[in-house]
């Protein structure tokens, strides 16, 4: 796949589509002692480099406009110079905890690149401590995309088999941000179909059991029209193939976007006629800032059993684990690294320390862009090796205890300025939103 981030997207504004999961990462979660130093490029090195980065044409991610449609020629926006931090990427950055010694069995990963090939992806997941990952089957950026080989196949196989991954239970996949299941017109839902059915059966190919995706957006229809042809998409799908499990990825946005309220996913549900091949994926960020608080034990409690009566635990799959730099409510898909948004670590504690999520894939899509000694924005990896070690040092922690109380305020103290200038964002909307209808009430035109 011709990018450098395996989720990387552009800047969202409030009519963002559900696409757009994470800006740039301001910094780093963990202990400074991690940080690796970079050596300055050397000119022949920056010539040939500078050179490169000019032929190359940068490809944008499918961005939905305010009804949630996704424009066919877009233009394509400028990307900025961005490089992979220097060092071996065969090299670990940090060592695979034995799920057994953490004493709860909590899979934590995250969404590593699969480019070159799928079988990139288990080398992905080794090299930053992963015990569960997710990937994109394909390019996630357009409609075609060539057969995946038998060597890829195997090579994935083989190295979920020599490192002890269970592809079918902690490998994650995510949809393309193309496909919209709800689509009415009936060329365009042709097409998201043949592409959502060839990522099905990609899967069984390399033995993944879970398929996540965004379940897609009304386009101005009415919901339940949205929500029966979702529905009838998953059902064709499903005998189609035989036995990856759908799963339904809960969603941030209001207006079209389907899926930000457990109502949304519990109709899905009930449409669909084989009940063991659906699920949902609860991510973190998402459920936050569509009003569903998580960062109490309180909270967490409640908004875990609403989601039980509404939904069913029974239906839940997996994790996408993101704090959020937008606070609760805003509607704002705006991923933060763990502990430093508006969720804060205490609702990262709740989930690892539940008995329910054991076995459960729980997956990183956090930022991971920072910038390098030359300026330029670089990938860095060490970041979620990093990520991954913190939430399995919270099972088990006492939430009252010194040393929780010492992760958790200093990773406040990182997303400060972050969290305040969103905020800022959010005050400035909401007083622009009360004075246009505060005009509308008062029977003046509205813009």
């Amino acid at each position: 796949m011709a990018r450098t981030s395996s989720r990387r997207k552009p800047a969202v504004d409030y009519s963002e589509s559900p696409a757009t999961k994470a800006e740039a990462a301001t910094s780093s979660t963990t202990a400074k002692a991690t940080t690796r130093v970079e050596e300055p490029p050397s000119k022949a090195a920056s010539k040939a480099t500078a050179k490169a980065a000019a032929k190359r044409k940068a490809e944008p991610e499918a961005v939905e406009s305010d009804s949630g449609e996704v424009p066919r020629a877009a233009k394509r926006p400028k990307a900025k110079a961005k490089t992979k931090a220097k060092g071996d990427d065969s090299m670990p950055l940090a060592e695979r905890t034995a799920v057994a010694s953490l004493g709860k069995a909590m899979y934590i990963g995250a969404h590593v690149s699969a480019a070159g090939g799928v079988n990139n992806s288990v080398t992905n997941a080794m090299q930053i401590g992963a015990n569960s990952f997710a990937l994109f089957l394909k390019s996630q950026r357009k409609w075609d995309n060539p057969p995946m080989s038998a060597e890829a196949r195997d090579l994935f196989l083989g190295g979920c088999k020599d490192h002890g991954y269970s592809a079918a239970q902690h490998a994650l996949p995510h949809g393309s941000y193309l496909v919209n299941l709800a689509q009415s017109d009936a060329t365009k839902a042709a097409q998201a179909y043949k592409s959502f059915v060839d990522d099905l059966q990609r899967c069984e190919q390399l033995g993944i059991g879970l398929y996540n995706f965004h379940p897609g957006s009304t386009l101005g229809d009415t919901r339940p029209a949205a929500i029966g042809r979702i529905a009838a998409q998953l059902n064709s799908s499903h005998r189609e193939t035989k036995t990856v499990v759908t799963v339904l990825e809960n969603m941030a946005g209001s207006g079209n976007v389907i899926g930000s309220t457990w109502e949304d996913l519990r109709d899905i549900i009930d449409l669909v006629e084989d009940k063991d091949r659906v699920g949902v994926c609860i991510d973190t960020c998402h459920a936050f800032a569509a009003g569903y608080d998580l960062r109490t034990n309180e909270a967490f409690k409640t908004t875990m059993e609403s989601f039980e009566k509404t939904v069913s635990f029974k239906y839940l799959k997996a994790f996408h684990l993101n704090d959020s730099k937008a606070p609760l409510g805003s509607n704002r898909d705006l991923h933060a690294n763990i502990g430093t948004g508006f969720l804060g670590l205490r609702a990262f504690h709740s989930i690892v320390n539940d008995d329910t999520f054991r076995g459960m894939p729980m997956v990183l899509e956090t930022p991971i862009d920072r910038k390098g000694a030359d300026g330029k924005t670089v990938e860095d990896k060490q970041i979620w090796a990093d990520e991954i070690k913190l939430l399995e040092s919270l099972v088990g922690m006492d939430p009252e205890g010194d040393d929780f109380r010492a992760k958790e305020a200093g990773l406040q103290a990182t997303g400060a300025g972050e969290r305040s200038r969103i905020q800022d964002q959010v005050d400035k909307k909401s007083a622009k939103d009360a004075k246009k209808g505060s005009r509308g009430a008062g029977g003046k035109k509205t813009q």
